[in-house]
């Protein structure tokens, strides 16, 4: 019987699915590295511990998926898993060695998190971008493999436009996906970042943050169609005064 991490990693990677003909070997948790291209940056706390508890009582029940690398292996899924592991002391852990490409590799690390909600906006984005420009893919060929919307995908590419520190603030859940969504649509970082700081110091919903950006560009309209009025009265005041100097020659 198949041990399957999801319908969208089966679809996509069905060579990832674990098998009765699959060998189950041990390695040593010490020359396991890390997916590099984990999208996840931070494993919650608390998720980790329960998951070292279940460890402790019954052991790892599901192998993790490595693959062969220059210096031993790398985890292609189960990185939770062999961190549990890790933080156990414990010297080795059960795996399935199979092979696969760099780009499987991202793209079974990516679409694992998201399916399992283990990522913010950002990280998604970050991968999403990371995805594209390594593989070369547009935005419709990566929302096929990762499952989602072409609209999907470049929602959460848009992202990557917002200054560093409003990327943080999304990162870190003080702005939501829907905030950071309504500051997109402003042309001037510095007025997206003293908004920013305003949703989070008040407490904004997003309602009140598109109320507030719709006010300021009805300003910013009024202001502009202000000035223009007033240079083309000035040139039209500068011809009229050259017509005039012309006759009196």
């Amino acid at each position: 019987m198949s041990k399957r991490l999801g319908r969208g990693l089966d679809a996509l990677i069905p060579s990832l699915n674990i098998d009765e003909k699959d060998q189950i070997s041990e390695l040593e948790v010490a020359k396991i590295r890390p997916n590099p291209y984990q999208p996840r940056k931070n494993f919650d706390d608390g998720q980790l511990s329960e998951l070292m508890d279940s460890i402790k009582e019954h052991g790892v029940i599901q192998p993790i998926v490595v693959r062969k690398s220059l210096n031993g292996y790398e985890i292609v899924a189960g990185e939770r898993r062999w961190r549990a592991t890790k933080a156990l002391n414990l010297e080795k852990i059960p795996v399935v060695i199979k092979e696969f490409s760099d780009q499987q590799v991202m793209e079974i690390a990516l679409i694992e998190n998201l399916q399992r909600e283990n990522l913010n906006p950002i990280e998604i984005a970050n991968a999403y971008a990371k995805l594209m420009q390594q593989f070369n893919l547009t935005q419709e060929e990566l929302a096929a493999k990762v499952g989602k919307s072409r609209p999907n995908v470049a929602n959460f590419m848009r992202l990557l436009q917002l200054p560093d520190e409003i990327q943080s603030q999304v990162g870190n859940g003080n702005l939501s996906m829907g905030h950071a969504r309504a500051l997109i649509s402003l042309d001037h970082p510095e007025q997206q970042k003293f908004l920013c700081n305003k949703v989070i110091t008040e407490n904004w919903s997003v309602r009140t943050l598109e109320e507030k950006i719709k006010s300021l560009k009805e300003n910013v309209s009024r202001e502009t169609t202000k000035k223009r009025k007033q240079l083309i009265l000035s040139i039209n005041n500068w011809r009229t005064n050259c017509v005039i100097g012309l006759k009196l020659q």
